[in-house]
């Protein structure tokens, strides 16, 4: 049983029931959506603001620059999608999965995002500045710039995944586990308060450390 210091993610998979074909075309700001499946569909620059998609599948769809503005994910699994530009700004996302897919510029700042995994994704600049993340979990991940400045994480962990560069900048991190996290630049040293992080992964930015205290090395 995890104990209360656990700082493993507690991960739900979505919660999926008998689903029938989605018809893409349909789809339009606000809609309510439950229990469809959506497979080879391009969403490409369609106006989705609001749109709630619950006990819901994606496989193979194309969302890029499509509107998704405060959109709802709940028990959603997403397999291969294809986001040059992903557009979900407060955005909602709850038991949901994603694999194999790939996000250039990914705009998710002040979205919520609880229980939820990618897996073996490929993610360009990812934009979750202010968002409140809970039970998060990247596995197999290849990132070129997580920005978390302002963000609250409680419960954040990367395994075998790696980022170009990571800002937590103003960032609040509650039991956030970045061991799994290989790192080539990091920003915001602050927010390093509450996460946990490897000997190795210390000696590799004591010269940050060093840089931001105004820690003079003398031979």
């Amino acid at each position: 049983m995890a104990r209360p210091t656990d700082f493993t993610p507690r991960i739900d998979a979505p919660d999926l029931g008998l689903m029938t074909d989605g018809d893409a075309s349909a789809l339009a700001p606000e809609g309510r959506l439950t229990g469809l499946s959506f497979v080879g569909s391009e969403l490409d620059g369609r106006r989705l603001a609001g749109a709630s998609f619950s006990e819901c599948t994606f496989q193979d769809v194309s969302v890029d620059g499509a509107d998704l503005r405060s959109a709802g994910f709940v028990d959603v699994a997403i397999e291969r999608l294809n986001a040059p530009v992903f557009s979900a700004p407060r955005s909602q996302f709850r038991r949901v999965v994603v694999d194999g897919s790939r996000f250039g510029s990914a705009e998710v700042y002040e979205s919520e995002w609880e229980s939820v995994e990618f897996r073996n994704c490929k993610l360009g600049y990812v934009n979750l500045r202010g968002a409140e993340l809970q039970d998060v979990l990247f596995t197999g991940c290849i990132l070129d710039e997580l920005d978390l400045c302002g963000a609250t994480a409680h419960r954040l962990a990367f395994a075998d995944s790696r980022v170009r560069r990571l800002d937590l900048t103003a960032a609040k991190l509650k039991q956030v586990d970045l061991r799994g996290l290989e790192m080539r630049e990091l920003a915001g040293l602050e927010g390093l308060r509450g996460a946990a992080m490897t000997s190795f992964q210390i000696g590799e930015l004591a010269p940050l450390f060093a840089a931001h205290f105004g820690i003079v090395e003398k031979t």
